[in-house]
């Protein structure tokens, strides 16, 4: 599921940084890592494996979100002869610090993935790996797994190739800096392949019916009337970069799938009744949907800037519920699943662009480079596949519930001092045992939350109703409003 970003800008973040310390303890999340953990971790950043093969000489760039130190990822796009394209993709090469069994892999395994609050993150490995050593940052060596993806003219892959390589990234761009070269009509050759292939991408997302979520980043501003919301939608350079990662984890899935071993990250298709639902939504939020039109052509249609498109595209989050990771290994019996599909993306997938992030990706990326070199899959990693799928989803609820915590948190502080106002929202939940109680989804703000009808009468599910804040408690992250 995309994850809903978060900024709080206070004028004194004292009271709010505590509160956040506060939610990291009850949640026993520790930043700090163990010594023996952290002693490893300066050895390897020391001493790391480095691969044969150089491919300094390709001009790598990385696009990131402004101040990221935690680079996995860098790319390189040329133009292929005869027509069509080529993306080298260059990521990360954690094994190369990592050793199976050791303090790092152990704590790793624990951790599972980094965690985001607004104030910082709780990252996978130590700083001095993931923001330093291993991090593909400008103008150092770094041992990665480099992709060589060849693409048609109209962007579908021709063929598709990984090994370990020694690369250096020459740039560290960001998103907003790429879409003023862009939009200033004087992008160099790099940033307009990447628009190019970007979009072709598009077209081909688009043509297989799958849809990416256009979630907007929320940023709560102290002002000295309280707090006010504003929205940034995702630029199209944003989604240009997400699609060359989604493209390098479409072919992962491929090479593992044609392997009979992996780990594929899956997403069932959503039931008719979801689907329902979220029509009823968009009738309540004044979003038309024409009988006719298909649900990934109404998300490009809908614009996260506008308040009621951002309410409805946090309930449109609904349909991703049930994403999971499935390992396979016909040698031992394990095998891929029935469907092997990722219904938002209509296509097999797999988790492998942010390995410094992200436990899963580490072992899709052995797994891929052995196969690519006709090698047999180290058997740490075989070993291991029966738990990982385990252990992400353990992950996962952990990552989603620091996001409710945060998200409840922040509009609790978005809310503080208006109780007794009304507000017009949309009944987008019920409480099976009490239909008077259900959740509700502001118009505008787009908060959604708690409303408690007591013995009065049943919410109506899907329908528009004018709701009263009864309560917005940021040190219990409590909101609750009832019919007005």
């Amino acid at each position: 599921m995309p994850r809903r970003l978060l900024r709080l800008r206070a004028a004194d973040p004292t009271r709010i940084n505590a509160e956040l310390d506060g939610l990291r303890a009850r949640m026993e999340i520790a930043a700090e890592f163990p010594p023996a953990v952290l002693a490893e971790a300066e050895r390897a950043a020391a001493e790391p494996r480095l691969p044969a093969e150089d491919a300094t000489d390709l001009p790598f760039f990385t696009l990131d979100p402004p101040g990221s130190l935690d680079l996995d990822q860098a790319m390189h796009l040329a133009r292929r002869p005869g027509g069509g394209y080529r993306v080298h993709y260059a990521i990360a090469d954690v094994s190369a610090f990592v050793r199976p069994g050791g303090a790092i892999d152990t704590e790793a395994r624990r951790r599972v993935q980094t965690l985001y609050f607004p104030d910082q993150r709780i990252p996978l490995h130590p700083a001095v790996l993931s923001e330093g050593a291993a991090s593909l940052l400008p103008g150092r060596p770094r041992p990665a797994l480099l992709w060589r993806i060849d693409l048609d003219a109209d962007g579908s892959p021709v063929i598709a190739d990984v090994r370990r390589a020694v690369v250096r990234s020459r740039r560290r761009l960001d998103y907003a800096g790429v879409q003023r070269e862009v939009e200033g009509g004087h992008p160099d050759g790099q940033l307009t392949l990447l628009a190019e292939i970007g979009l072709a991408r598009q077209l081909q997302e688009q043509a297989r019916g799958g849809v990416s979520l256009p979630l907007p980043e929320l940023e709560i501003e102290a002002t000295s009337h309280g707090y006010r919301p504003s929205y940034r939608a995702p630029r199209p350079a944003d989604g240009w970069n997400a699609q060359i990662s989604l493209l390098t984890g479409m072919a992962a899935a491929e090479l593992m799938l044609d392997a009979g071993v992996g780990l594929l990250r899956t997403l069932p298709t959503a039931p008719d009744s979801a689907y329902d639902r979220l029509r009823r939504c968009a009738h309540a939020l004044y979003v038309p949907w024409p009988p006719q039109l298909g649900y990934p052509a109404l998300i490009r249609s809908l614009d996260p800037l506008l308040p009621h498109h951002a309410a409805f595209l946090n309930e449109c989050t609904g349909l991703l519920r049930g994403a999971g990771y499935h390992a396979f290994d016909t040698g031992r019996g394990l095998l891929p699943p029935a469907d092997p599909g990722h219904a938002a993306l209509a296509a097999p997938y797999a988790h492998c662009t942010a390995p410094l992030r992200r436990l899963a990706d580490r072992f899709v990326q052995e797994i891929c480079v052995a196969v690519a070199a006709g090698e047999e899959v180290p058997g740490w990693v075989r070993e291991a596949l029966d738990t990982v799928p385990g252990l992400m989803a353990g992950g996962e609820r952990r990552a989603h519930e620091v996001e409710r915590a945060c998200v409840a948190l922040v509009e609790a502080e978005l809310l503080r001092g208006r109780e007794g106002e009304d507000f017009d929202a949309v009944v987008v939940d019920l409480d099976e045992r009490r239909p008077a109680h259900g959740t509700v989804q502001l118009t505008e703000p787009a908060v959604r939350a708690r409303c408690e009808g007591g013995d009065g009468a049943r919410l109506p599910l899907g329908e528009r109703i004018r709701v009263r804040l009864t309560r917005a408690d940021p040190v219990t992250r409590t909101i609750r409003f009832a019919p007005a």
